[in-house]
């Protein structure tokens, strides 16, 4: 075979292969008459998608009021709109309202304790009960309170002890006054005993649930999120605040009509505030 002949069939091997590649590409690349290579071509783009995808990384515990998780760099969902409180709210749904709180007994130093104190794995159950109830099934079936906004405000009026009676007259895990326990029962149709530690968890977890619609439909056209993140560095900005100083110092002290919010004890919002994120009652 001459020269010139070895060099013309080598051309012509090289526009065939050319020819072929190029059949290819017009039919979108996607042809293949090998089962096993085909299999895998289908198969790939899941794998890679499992592997490439960055993974959302759980925000950061709330460092101090107000402070919100950092973004992620490829959020999962948009960020949740912030809503801003009424300078004006709206009349209240609620007309009959519970009692306001009665001052401490000027001839009581210290408290007392009555019954026996529940363990804290079992006050802990009756916490995590009391936070999974809907408590507004028909008119607000979203509220729902926060477990950790719970355990938070129990470790901060009781330290967790069910049976304790402050000089107030606050009893139990939750601190509640017996004429708000009284009110309560009527207003949603219960018979909780104050006395009982998980009853008294219900009755601690309806009152949030309460001030929660309450101060809610004031001020936050019904928007019942008490999520952290929706709180700026202003005090009155966020219905979590507000419900957490309504249970301390009463709602009326908080929601006022024709008044803007107010919070009227900073120092126990911010004192439950950093509970939620780093009482140790969390590890119980």
């Amino acid at each position: 075979m001459t020269e010139r002949l070895r060099r013309a069939r080598l051309v012509l091997g090289t526009v065939a292969v050319v020819a072929m590649l190029t059949a290819g590409c017009a039919n979108g690349g996607t042809e293949n008459t090998d089962p096993a290579a085909g299999a895998a071509q289908v198969a790939e783009p899941e794998t890679v998608a499992e592997t490439t995808e960055p993974a959302t990384p759980e925000p950061p515990a709330v460092v101090g009021l107000g402070a919100k998780p950092t973004p992620s760099a490829t959020p999962s969902k948009a960020p949740s709109r912030r809503p801003t409180p009424r300078k004006t709210p709206k009349p209240p749904t609620e007309t009959e309202v519970p009692p306001a709180p009665k001052p401490p007994d000027d001839e009581c130093t210290k408290p007392r304790y009555e019954g026996t104190q529940a363990s804290r794995a079992a006050v802990k159950q009756a916490l995590t009960n009391a936070a999974g109830r809907t408590y507004w099934p028909v008119s607000a079936p979203s509220i729902r309170i926060p477990v950790d906004l719970l355990k938070a405000t129990a470790w901060q009026e009781s330290g967790w002890q069910s049976n304790i009676i402050a000089c107030d007259g606050g009893r139990g895990l939750m601190q509640v006054m017996p004429d708000t326990a009284t009110w309560m029962n009527q207003r949603f149709e219960q018979s909780y005993d104050i006395d009982d530690y998980q009853d008294n968890a219900y009755l601690g977890a309806t009152y949030l649930a309460w001030t929660t619609k309450y101060i809610g439909d004031m001020y936050f056209d019904a928007d019942y999120r008490l999520d952290a993140d929706l709180c700026t560095s202003e005090l009155n900005s966020c219905l979590l605040n507000a419900v957490i100083a309504a249970y301390n110092y009463g709602h009326g002290a908080v929601a006022e009509e024709g008044q803007p919010l107010t919070i009227p004890n900073p120092q126990y919002v911010r004192n439950v505030r950093a509970l939620m994120t780093e009482c140790e009652c969390l590890a119980f």
